[in-house]
């Protein structure tokens, strides 16, 4: 068996075994991408979408997904894809070349680049570096949203490549982060290194009992501003999706979380309201 090096969960893999994320499966002792140029989604939307807010406003851009992740959580937004694989999900063939034609013809609509998204992107950082490197070719963006959950010995070299990345900051708490399958560790020295090379932008879905306390969110807030206090942090309201239930995050006392979180932070925006 071999192992799989690009996330922190570091699946022990036989030959032609795919890993927990549904997305890297074991060749000649290598993960290897099982989505690469493999499109499920695809859409012109605003950056604030993804959301970066201070990045190129008022823009646009093509955003890409694919399918796998390789965390759990049980709130997924996204779980049609993050939690399907090859041949569980439909999908469109798309070269590195045909992705970065159609991003330069939506240009006159507004387009800047193109956005991996929707699933767990970074799983399938071959084809992010290649999209990249012929982006940058005829001047367009790169822009990543991930879950930030990468070895950075894995995909240090990829994170150098992309101009702009939303990472989501799930809390602040290692046991929170166990039960969705991640480690905070590895997210922290993901934003850390984001933040040298690109800009960066930080969502936190605020989970009612879960993530939502004062104490967490100032604590979250002071780690961010010490890498940067000008870090945008966006606080996003949850909606009970997948297998979560009970209400959604209280307006007010979302708002109140802000509050707290721009005592640290310059830009703090609420979403999802």
């Amino acid at each position: 068996m071999s192992e799989c090096d690009l996330c922190p969960r570091h699946c022990r893999l036989s030959e032609g075994q795919v890993g927990f994320c549904g997305a890297r499966v074991m060749r000649s002792d290598a993960s290897r991408p099982l989505g690469y140029g493999k499109v499920t989604s695809l859409s012109l939307d605003p950056i604030e979408k993804k959301p970066l807010a201070k990045f190129h406003p008022g823009s646009m851009i093509l955003s890409s997904g694919s399918f796998g992740c390789n965390m759990s959580c049980y709130f997924c937004q996204n779980h049609g894809i993050s939690r399907a694989g090859v041949n569980d999900s439909r999908w469109q063939e798309h070269s590195p070349q045909a992705l970065c034609a159609l991003a330069l013809e939506l240009a006159p609509r507004g387009n800047i680049g193109l956005s991996f998204t929707y699933n767990e992107p970074m799983l399938n950082i071959e084809f992010i570096s290649d999209c990249a490197d012929k982006l940058r070719e005829v001047d367009l963006k790169t822009v990543v949203v991930t879950n930030g959950n990468f070895c950075l010995d894995a995909v240090g070299e990829v994170i150098k490549k992309v101009d702009a990345f939303n990472i989501d900051l799930k809390g602040f708490s290692k046991p929170w982060y166990r039960r969705l399958g991640g480690d905070l560790d590895t997210v922290k020295a993901f934003i850390q290194a984001a933040c040298e090379s690109s800009h960066v932008e930080i969502t936190t879905l605020v989970v009612p009992g879960q993530n939502d306390s004062v104490e967490e969110i100032d604590t979250l807030a002071r780690w961010l501003a010490s890498v940067g206090r000008d870090i945008p942090l966006h606080l996003s309201r949850y909606f009970p999706r997948y297998q979560a239930s009970g209400a959604p995050t209280d307006r007010k006392a979302l708002f109140r979380l802000a509050e707290v979180a721009k005592q640290r932070l310059d830009n703090v925006f609420v979403g999802n309201v």
